[in-house]
């Protein structure tokens, strides 16, 4: 049950919904897509099981997701409402002000490509203003996934086959380090941080690096 501040305010009421532990990593994981039970089990390591469906059922009850039938129409999936996809901006600013924090590394806590793939375009929107047309590819370790500049911004997906401009090969910090423009690319690769298949001019235009 969602408890109430009391308060008369649009963030405390906005916090009766989302404030609560591993809410906001619930809609994370449904910002990248919609998602099956077990996937968000999956996405989000440390939760206990009986604690996701409490908070899938508070979240549900207050508008912000909703389940439905995946498309084959025998198994049950999450997704964001209309209303609850609208977390993304908020979502994206705390990544942006989260830059600083991720400097260190994991130091042994969990990741997921798929969780970086969410932080870029936040990280590049909001600092690259002159976008080249170029798709760099990025592996972290898991699935590699590709990073597309566009006019209209930057699109994260799953390698679709296509050819890719240059790839980049590194850890999480170093990547997040050059998207939020904290590390210099010269200075990843004296340290041996990262390798670049393909066209380094590419990679230094997508991270306006």
């Amino acid at each position: 049950m969602m408890r109430s501040y009391g308060q008369y305010c649009g963030l405390a009421r906005s916090l009766e919904i989302v404030g609560d532990r591993w809410n906001l990593l619930i809609v994370r994981q449904l910002l990248i897509g919609p998602a099956r039970y077990r996937d968000l089990i999956d996405g989000l390591p440390g939760i206990a099981t009986n604690l996701l469906a409490d908070r899938l059922r508070d979240l549900e009850t207050a508008g912000v997701l909703e389940r439905r039938l995946a498309d084959k129409g025998s198994v049950v999936e999450y997704a964001l409402t209309p209303w609850g996809a609208e977390l993304r901006e908020p979502i994206e600013s705390l990544i942006r002000w989260s830059a600083p924090l991720m400097t260190r590394g994991p130091e042994g806590d969990s990741f997921r490509p798929e969780w970086l793939a969410l932080a870029l375009p936040a990280l590049l929107d909001a600092r690259v203003k002159i976008r080249a047309g170029a798709t760099v590819g990025i592996e972290v370790g898991g699935a590699p996934f590709q990073l597309r500049a566009t006019r209209s911004g930057f699109e994260v997906g799953p390698r679709d086959g296509s050819d890719l401009d240059a790839t980049v090969r590194a850890d999480p910090a170093c990547v997040l380090g050059l998207a939020a423009g904290a590390l210099a690319l010269d200075d990843a690769r004296a340290l041996g941080m990262i390798e670049i298949d393909g066209a380094e001019s590419a990679v230094r235009a997508v991270f306006g690096i």
